[in-house]
């Protein structure tokens, strides 16, 4: 097993190791220092291999890492982490990346259930819409950049509520030509939110529908509190997804319907691309909008309904001088 890096590391004369945020089994994230800069920070992450690796494998997947880290290095959105630098160094790849301060979605969705309630489904639809438009921005590259592993704990949330979709560890440039490439990091994405052609079922072609398909997974989490039923274990039982309005009644039929059409099984049953899907998001949004301001407002009016008749009075004041202000000459100078 590879062993993490410890404070106080320096990699590249540059980069000062201050923490280890996560670790999984291809790959570490820290919290570094620039000592160039050093009001700066910055998350490094290490993509290191099995020692197992075939050596000349392992030497195709590290000039595959530097032409995709070179690509990743070009990409520019407010909803995505900006990469500024990329170097091997003992026999590790490392990107370094925008540090997000802020909580990611999975600990707002663990907030969320101690104290026994559910995320609001306006807040989960203005979230989903940001990331929809980092992903419509990563698939209009070219090639097509798919992000493989889009997930609760892999969207940030900073103070200004503003969505970074972060983790590039299974990203793939699309190539119609070779389907089956899988990139930077040999795997499949996280279970519960992958399709079924990420096991390499069919195919095994995986493209914008796969993250569509995880996006969709992804909302279903955030609005019923509940991890959804694996994309295998529905193959096999077609019946073991439940609605997410048997989980939250709270939640439009229209979300339902964009989060389930999402969530196909097969590719051509889904959104056929993220602009496809936004457009209903956006419809969601709207109602959940207009929903949530009907309820306000009947809130004021009951406070007031103690004085309605004064209330009333006011109300007709306002309409006459708003009136009177209307039928006022124009005065011109």
């Amino acid at each position: 097993m590879t062993i993490p890096l410890s404070p106080p590391t320096v990699l590249r004369d540059r980069y000062r190791i201050v923490e280890l945020i996560g670790r999984g089994g291809m790959g570490a994230v820290y919290l570094t220092e620039d000592l160039r800069r050093k009001e700066m920070r910055f998350a490094l992450k290490e993509v290191f291999y099995p020692a197992d690796t075939d050596p000349a494998f392992e030497s195709q997947l590290r000039e595959q890492f530097h032409r995709e880290a070179t690509a990743l290095a070009n990409l520019d959105h407010p909803n995505l982490p900006k990469v500024f630098d990329y170097f091997s160094e003992d026999g590790r790849d490392y990107l370094v990346m925008d540090y997000i301060a802020g909580p990611n979605l999975k600990e707002l969705l663990d907030q969320a259930r101690k104290r026994g309630e559910l995320l609001p489904e306006s807040d989960v639809l203005d979230w989903a819409d940001q990331i929809c438009t980092a992903l419509i921005y990563l698939h209009g590259q070219t090639p097509p950049v798919i992000h493989r592993d889009v997930k609760p704990a892999n969207v940030k949330l900073t103070a200004d509520n503003v969505v970074k979709l972060v983790d590039f560890g299974l990203v793939k440039f699309f190539d119609s030509g070779d389907p089956k490439t899988i990139t930077l990091v040999r795997g499949v994405g996280t279970p519960t939110y992958a399709p079924m052609e990420q096991y390499g079922a069919g195919t095994g072609r995986t493209d914008a529908r796969s993250d569509i398909y995880s996006l969709g997974a992804t909302l279903y989490h955030l609005l019923t509190g509940h991890a959804p039923v694996n994309a295998q274990q529905r193959f096999l039982e077609p019946e073991s997804l439940a609605s997410p309005r048997s989980l939250n009644p709270a939640i439009s039929s229209l979300t339902e319907y964009l989060v389930l059409k999402a969530m196909a099984i097969r590719p051509d049953d889904r959104y056929q691309n993220v602009g496809e899907m936004r457009r209903d998001l956006t419809m969601a949004r709207n109602l959940s909008l207009g929903r949530r301001t009907q309820t306000r407002l009947a809130l004021v009016w009951s406070s007031l309904v103690p004085h309605k008749w004064l209330s009333l009075g006011v109300l007709a004041l306002f309409i006459l001088a708003l009136l009177m202000t209307i039928a006022q000459p124009e005065l011109i100078f």
